[in-house]
C-alpha cells in the first residue's frame, strides 16, 4: 500500500487499504465509499458515548475558546482541578491523588515508576520487580512491554532487552469460577507472592477482563485474593483499568466487582469519551505520602507536556456527567442481557467458547484461521468488527440501540452458521 502513514499492528508490505472514514455520528462510521458501518468495538473501546455527542462536542468547543491548554508545571486551572476531584469521588474509596498523563501507555509507565520509587523512598531498593499475569497487555512502550505476556504477546521479540519481571499463570476458572479450580489458583497465587515478596515492588493486573489476552475473564474472588496477598506481603497493587474502567465490565470500575481499593489505578480510553488521548493514574495516600518530604530526591520527577490538558479535562467531566445522568450502568446491563441471549447459545465446531460480561461479548475460536475474512464479511453487512488472534468480540458504545446491537450479534452468529 502506497501511503506515508505507518499503520499499527500490521505488516505494511501486504496491508490492504484501510477503510476511509469521512465522518461519524452516534454508533455509525460513514465511509468514503458510501457505506455506513456500526462501530461494534467503540474504536478500541474508548467511544463509550458514541461519535460526535452534541454535549461533549460543544463543551470541547467552549473550552477551546477559553483555554485550550497550559502546562501544569507551576500553573493550574479549574478543569484539571474539577476532574481530579471527580475521579477521587467516583473511584474506589482511598484513591485520593491523581496524576494526569497523555495516553494509557504513559499512565501505566507512571504507575510502574511510581511503584518502584515508592520503595526507593522507603530505603528498600531491593524491591525492584513487577509481577503480572501471563496473557497480560499493558501497552506498547518499554516499561509497559516488560509487563506484557513475554511468551505469546506481540512484544516477545523484545524479551531479551526488557526489564526482567515475574509472571504468574493466569487464572482460567472463569468469572463464575469453579471453586475447586479457583482454590488451586489462589493457592498458587499465594505461594508465588510469598516466594518473591522480598524482591517485588508491585503486582499489576487488568482486573476481571484481560482484553488483548483473548478476553480472558476471571473471578472477583481471585481479584480479592490478589489484593489480600499483596497487602499481607508488602507488595503494591496496581489495577490497569484503561480498558475495564467506566462501565465496560458492568460496574463503574472492575475493582467494584470485588469491593476493593488497589494502591494505584490507571484510567484511560473511556475517561475522555474517545475525543482525546489522556490518562489518570490515581494513588492512595499511603503511596502519595512516600513522596512527601523536605528532600527533592523524594519528589516524583515526571511531567508529560499535555498532562491535565484543559480541553481534555472539560470533555472528561462532561462525559462523566452524562454517564451518571443517563444511568449508563442500566444501559450496560441491558447490553449484557442482549448479548447473552444472542451469543451464549452459539454452537459451531469452530468455536472454543463464548462469554459475555457487561458491554463485552466474545467468541473464542479453536483455530485463528477460521476468522480470516470475517472483517470484510461484517463490513459488507454494515458492521465494523476487527478480530484478532483467536477472538472476535464486540464492545459497543453504551448509547447503542436494540436494532444496531442485534445487527452486530446476528452478523457474528452468521459467520459461524452460514
Amino acid at each position: 500500500m502506497n501511503s506515508p502513514i505507518w499503520y499499527p499492528y500490521a505488516q505494511m508490505k501486504n496491508l490492504a487499504a484501510p477503510l476511509e472514514v469521512e465522518s461519524a455520528s452516534g454508533v455509525h462510521l460513514h465511509l468514503k465509499d458510501g457505506r455506513t458501518l456500526i462501530d461494534s468495538i467503540s474504536s478500541w473501546w474508548c467511544k463509550i458515548h458514541g461519535y460526535n455527542h452534541p454535549e461533549i462536542t460543544q463543551v470541547a468547543k467552549d473550552q477551546l475558546d477559553t483555554l485550550e491548554h497550559v502546562m501544569l508545571g507551576g500553573l493550574t486551572h479549574q478543569p484539571a482541578q474539577k476532574l481530579a476531584d471527580k475521579l477521587v469521588e467516583i473511584t474506589p474509596e482511598g484513591l485520593n491523588h491523581v496524576f494526569f498523563a497523555d495516553s494509557g501507555s504513559v499512565g501505566v509507565e507512571v504507575s510502574l515508576k511510581m511503584t518502584l520509587q515508592y520503595w526507593i523512598n522507603q530505603d528498600r531498593p531491593e524491591k525492584k520487580k513487577i509481577a503480572t499475569l501471563t496473557r497480560s497487555y499493558h501497552g506498547d512502550t518499554l516499561g509497559c512491554m516488560s509487563v506484557c505476556d513475554p511468551f505469546n504477546s506481540m512484544h516477545k521479540a523484545f524479551s531479551h532487552i526488557l526489564m526482567p519481571q515475574l509472571f504468574l499463570d493466569t487464572p482460567t476458572s472463569g468469572f463464575e469460577a469453579n471453586q475447586i479450580q479457583l482454590e488451586k489458583e489462589i493457592d498458587e497465587l499465594n505461594r508465588f507472592i510469598k516466594n518473591h515478596h522480598h524482591e517485588l515492588a508491585g503486582f499489576i493486573v487488568e482486573p476481571i477482563i484481560q482484553s488483548v489476552g483473548n478476553f480472558n475473564f476471571y473471578s472477583p474472588e481471585y481479584l480479592q485474593a490478589i489484593h489480600n496477598t499483596c497487602k499481607e506481603n508488602e507488595v503494591l497493587l496496581i489495577f490497569d483499568e484503561i480498558a475495564t474502567g467506566f462501565g465496560r465490565t458492568g460496574k463503574w470500575f472492575a475493582a467494584n466487582h470485588a469491593s476493593i481499593t488497589p494502591d494505584i489505578m490507571v484510567l484511560g480510553k473511556g475517561l475522555t469519551a474517545g475525543y482525546f488521548g489522556h490518562s489518570a493514574t490515581l494513588a492512595t495516600s499511603k503511596v502519595f505520602e512516600a513522596f512527601w518530604g523536605n528532600e527533592d530526591k523524594l519528589a516524583f520527577m515526571h511531567g508529560p507536556t499535555f498532562m491535565g490538558n484543559a480541553t481534555v479535562c472539560a470533555v472528561a467531566l462532561k462525559g462523566i456527567e452524562i454517564f451518571e445522568r443517563e444511568n449508563y450502568l442500566d444501559k450496560i446491563a441491558h447490553i449484557e442481557d442482549s448479548l447473552k441471549s444472542y451469543l451464549l447459545d452459539l454452537q459451531s465446531d469452530k468455536i472454543h467458547s463464548t462469554r459475555v460480561l457487561g458491554a463485552v461479548g466474545v467468541i473464542q475460536v479453536k483455530d485463528s484461521h477460521s476468522l480470516e475474512g470475517l472483517q470484510d464479511f461484517a463490513a459488507d453487512r454494515g458492521v465494523w468488527l476487527r478480530p484478532f488472534d483467536h477472538v472476535v468480540y464486540t464492545a459497543p458504545p453504551y448509547i447503542i440501540n436494540d436494532e444496531s446491537l442485534e445487527k452486530i450479534a446476528l452478523t457474528m452468529r452468521e459467520w459461524f452458521i452460514k
